[in-house]
């Protein structure tokens, strides 16, 4: 449990992220570019890793299955599930051994079969590198970079917005909106909105953003807006989603004690 939480925290990060000029050589460390691989069908991409670190190390290179939970966070699934690519991929090569500051690529291949349902589905490269030297306390470093492969056939988009409910933390309040991703291509919730007045005289509490997220086909997840205000009440709260391509822009309200 602790090696998946330990891969996930890193599946998403850019591969330059904490490459700052006046940070220390590491005597194991890892990079990955891109981040995040997206396949229409049958085809093939390269992953470029380097190791910028001072010792020579072995690099693993398998696929897992990949998901995100409720609140977007990564997570290692089944690499047989229904929306999972795992299976589908091909990596080459599947051992390396990497110099001190020498770069290699990981050929990415992925072979749809005929009876894939349509639309998008992922998976995980999992990069695990080692020393090559012995010493008395393995280390490992392992991170991630996400596969997304679309199988042809007709894209379903069909976004839904669910109950909107206030969840108390302490001092603070939030209010987290279920939305549900019906439709087999992954949703991107990019400058989502509420909108907070008053219920009887509709004047302006605040305006509050989300964080962007995305949803997986077939999944669920909530859309989390902290509030600032310190307003109680009935409310009415109007939740403003954007357009994006191949999706027209969503509104709904609620009424809502805060």
């Amino acid at each position: 449990m602790t090696r998946a939480l330990a891969l996930l925290a890193l599946a998403l990060v850019p591969a330059s992220a904490g490459a700052g000029a006046a940070a220390p050589p590491k005597p194991l460390a890892l990079t990955a570019a891109p981040a995040k691989l997206a396949l229409v069908g049958s085809g093939a991409a390269a992953i470029r890793i380097r190791n910028p670190g001072t010792k020579r190390i072995a690099v693993d290179v398998s696929p897992a299955g990949f998901a995100l939970d409720l609140r977007g966070r990564p997570r290692i699934v089944r690499p047989g599930s229904a929306r999972s690519a795992a299976r589908w991929l091909t990596l080459r090569p599947a051992h390396l051994v990497l110099a001190p500051h020498a770069a290699a690529q990981i050929r990415v291949t992925a072979r749809v079969p005929r009876a894939a349902s349509p639309g998008d589905h992922d998976a995980l490269v999992v990069l695990s590198a080692h020393p090559l030297t012995r010493a008395r306390v393995e280390v490992r470093l392992r991170l991630g970079v996400v596969v997304l492969v679309r199988a042809p056939g007709a894209v379903v988009r069909r976004l839904k917005l669910g109950p909107l409910r206030v969840a108390r933390r302490g001092s603070t309040r939030a209010l987290e909106l279920v939305a549900v991703n019906a439709g087999n291509v992954t949703e991107r919730l990019r400058r989502v909105r509420i909108v907070v007045s008053r219920l009887k005289t509709r004047r302006l509490i605040e305006s509050v953003a989300a964080g962007a997220r995305e949803l997986r086909p077939h999944t669920r997840g909530l859309v989390v807006f902290h509030l600032r205000t310190r307003a109680q009440g009935l409310a009415m709260v109007s939740v403003v989603i954007p357009a994006e391509p191949g999706r027209a822009a969503m509104r709904r309200a609620y009424r809502v004690r805060i």
